[in-house]
Formats: C-alpha cells, structure tokens, sequence
C-alpha cells in the first residue's frame, strides 16, 4: 500500500478504482473546478495491476499525463489490491487518513451500482472512510475531519442525478484526458486481447451519457452526480433573472 506524504490541502478530492475511472465519470467536473481556481486532488486505489492491457508502469505515467491535462493539483495512487478493495479497516484507514490530511470540502466517489465489483466495492470503502475520517476517536493519521459533501459518479451504469453540472466548455479536456490513457482506449496492437473498453464503442458510451445529462438542461454535456441527502438552496429565486 503507497505511503500518502507532502500533499496540499485541496477543496475537491476525487477517488476513483483505478486509474482511468476519475476521466470517465468525472473528467469535466475535475477540469472546471481547476480552471475556476479550486484545488482538486485525485486519487486512484488501485494501479489497475489485474487489468488486461498496460502495465502499471504504464498506467501510473498515463494518469499522470492526464492529470496535467486536467490542471489538478497532485495525483496520488493508494496501491490497494485491485480485485481486492474491500471493508477492510486497513484500506478504510489508509483513505480516511487521505481525508484528514487533505481536508476536502467535497469528495466524489463511484456511484454504488455498477457492474464492475471494484466500483461497487470503492463506493462503499470510501463511504465509510468518509464517516470514519470524522470520528474524533478514529484510529487514522491526522485530525478528525468530515467533508461538507460526498458526491457519487456514474461509471458504467447511470441513475437519475440528484444534480448535473455543465461541463460543455470542459468536454475537450476530458476527452483529451481519457485519451492519455492510451492503453485503455488506443489503437491495439494485433497482439493485444480486446476489453470492454478498449473498442470506439465505449467511448461512444460515456460520450452518449453525457450529452443526455446536458439535453435535459438544454446545453452540450453535463456530468450527473448523486447525493444521498437533500440538496439545499435558499429559496425558490435562488439563480433566477427575468
């Protein structure tokens, strides 16, 4: 499991199973709240080391790649056991201990159905290790400390968002970002075996997804989020103009 040091505090932190999985679901939230001046930091569990194409070399380079293309502030990888995230205290620790040190305002984690076990799994370690940071008697590295908002992503599956965010003017950066994941989505050698995500299908997927979010607010793209609480605004007025 990789040791988390020197990381600056940041507003958004995003989370995601492996290393491509924060591009796909939130890479146009991630590129506009760093182009609007908030710090967001990323953090993979896992090194996708199980996946089928792209060494972990490979992947850890291509994540850092895309992490330029975002503008987020660091990238940092946990070294959880792919196929293997789970309850265990050590792994609820360990990301608990990446939320005291980092202080977010708002955390963004897997939405809690999908198909791949991992994202199931991810959404549930990092639920509680958003509860647990919290605790004044939790056992973790640094001071107690409970983010304002826990967001959750599509990957695979999509639900009804609690709330959308137009991500149009970002579209570009995350496609570039997902690009830089070249293993997973380039052109395959003839040797290489063919994954769910590697033909233009996928891509095609997401992309679908994510104009449908923005056709229900009548703009180009937006990227859906589900909270489990309420979602408060001050009045009915609220961003309204004649």
């Amino acid at each position: 499991m990789g040791a988390v040091t020197d990381l600056t505090r940041v507003d958004v932190l995003a989370i995601g199973p492996h290393p491509d999985d924060i591009e796909i679901g939130l890479g146009g939230i991630t590129a506009k709240h760093a182009a609007l001046g908030h710090l967001v930091g990323l953090c993979d569990l896992t090194a996708g080391e199980m996946g089928t194409i792209g060494t972990v070399e490979e992947r850890l380079a291509e994540a850092e790649a895309a992490r330029v293309v975002l503008g987020a502030a660091w990238r940092v990888n946990l070294r959880l056991p792919d196929r293997g995230i789970g309850g265990d205290p050590v792994q609820v620790r360990a990301v608990a201990s990446l939320i005291r040190q980092t202080r977010p305002l708002v955390v963004a984690a897997p939405y809690w159905s999908d198909r791949h076990p991992d994202h199931v799994s991810a959404s549930q370690l990092i639920t509680e290790a958003v509860f647990s940071a919290g605790l004044r008697r939790y056992d973790a590295d640094g001071d107690p400390w409970r983010p304002t908002r826990l967001c959750y992503y599509f990957l695979n599956e999509a639900a009804p968002p609690s709330f959308v965010v137009d991500v149009s003017d970002y579209y570009a950066v995350k496609q570039r970002a997902i690009a830089c994941h070249a293993t997973q989505f380039g052109q395959l050698s003839s040797e290489a075996a063919e994954t769910r995500v590697t033909p233009t299908r996928f891509r095609q997927l997401i992309e679908s997804r994510d104009l449908q979010f923005g056709a229900q607010i009548g703009v180009a793209y937006a990227e859906g989020l589900v909270v489990r609480h309420p979602v408060v605004v001050p009045h009915l007025m609220d961003g309204l103009t004649r």
